[in-house]
């Protein structure tokens, strides 16, 4: 796979315009504040905010998943509902439900959490297949039923789920119709030493959040600032500028094909569906805005390749008997590109 060459010859590059690389940079600053590293998860929500696409962060408890998120959505000023997701979890307790108003013996309806920009869905896989199929036409249609009527939701809206992926007990998996509407799933890993370190020095500063004469020791949680440097018409311009970033036809044919080798490799199961080649392609979009380029590169699909396409790759059992990991057969077919 070659380098465009034409896209970037004689063209002036969103380095040039003041007002996308502070987009990027006052985002990354504000989180930056609250999180010690993580830079590459950073990268991912964001370009599920620039895209309007769902993101599934998976990564052991204790790793700053669900404070990344809200560092995000404060930095961008953006209306934020957080639901954690237990057993006991009704589809009503996300969407909203009818409700039988005592004073005039009328029903009316109650809005859900759903009913926001950001939505975290905290520990997803710990609710039932119901309350998970409920986020299906929400993530889809941007819209949710109750009762008889539909409300579209607000605009943007984006589910940022996470999930454990080592404790099994109580969790359900999700179902493929789920994963697939997720754009991009991404895996956190520990911090360095180095970045643990300065997590602990971070931790030792904050001090005590007094509340009349008592006192409680202050979170990573309680730093995060409130007044955000950017709105949601600076996202509104943002996503509009990744909208003209320029896409040539040998990257989509790129991304068509590899998504394609993903359906016939005979140690592949299920593979990734028309929605995997139209999310490569947006999320590159994303990134190549991120990096202050107006137009996509190889190395997009490449970085890319992993969230988007290993979560809708299902191994059949002989290649998981023979010990195959997606990983791995993900790296061959990317290997049939170059």
């Amino acid at each position: 796979m070659n380098p465009e060459a034409n896209a970037s010859a004689g063209a002036d590059t969103l380095a040039s315009s003041p007002a996308q690389a502070r987009f990027a940079a006052e985002v990354r600053r504000q989180v930056g504040k609250t999180v010690v590293g993580q830079e590459e998860v950073v990268e991912r929500i964001l370009i599920a905010l620039l895209t309007g696409g769902h993101l599934l962060l998976e990564g052991v408890p204790g790793i700053a998943k669900t404070l990344l998120v809200q560092a995000v959505a404060s930095a961008i000023d953006l209306a934020y509902g957080r639901v954690q997701f237990t057993i006991d979890l009704l589809p009503s307790d996300i969407l909203g439900s009818e409700i039988l108003d005592s004073s005039n013996n009328e029903f009316r309806i109650h809005k859900g959490p759903v009913f926001t920009n950001l939505l975290l869905a905290d520990e997803i896989n710990r609710a039932s297949p119901k309350v998970q199929s409920a986020l299906l036409e929400a993530m889809q249609e941007r819209r949710v039923t109750i009762g008889d009527d539909h409300f579209a939701l607000p605009t943007p809206f984006l589910v940022i789920a996470t999930q454990n992926p080592v404790e099994q007990s109580g969790t359900f998996e999700l179902p493929e119709a789920q994963l697939d509407r997720f754009m991009l799933r991404h895996r956190l890993h520990y911090p360095t030493s180095e970045e643990e370190v300065e997590v602990l020095h971070r931790v030792l500063r904050l001090g005590l959040k007094k509340d009349g004469d008592g006192a409680v020791p202050m979170t990573s949680f309680d730093s995060i600032e409130k007044d955000a440097p950017l709105h949601l018409s600076d996202l509104t311009a943002a996503m509009a500028a990744v909208q003209e970033i320029h896409v040539s036809e040998v990257f989509q044919r790129h991304c068509v094909e590899l998504v394609g080798l993903s359906r016939d490799h005979e140690d592949i199961e299920l593979g990734g569906s028309p929605r995997a080649s139209i999310a490569l392609v947006q999320a590159a979009r994303a990134r190549a805005y991120l990096n202050l380029r107006d137009y996509v590169v190889p190395e997009d699909l490449f970085v890319l390749a992993e969230d988007v396409l290993l979560h809708r790759m299902r191994l059949t059992y002989e290649a998981l008997a023979r010990g195959r990991r997606s990983e791995e057969v993900l790296q061959e077919l990317i290997g049939r590109l170059a």
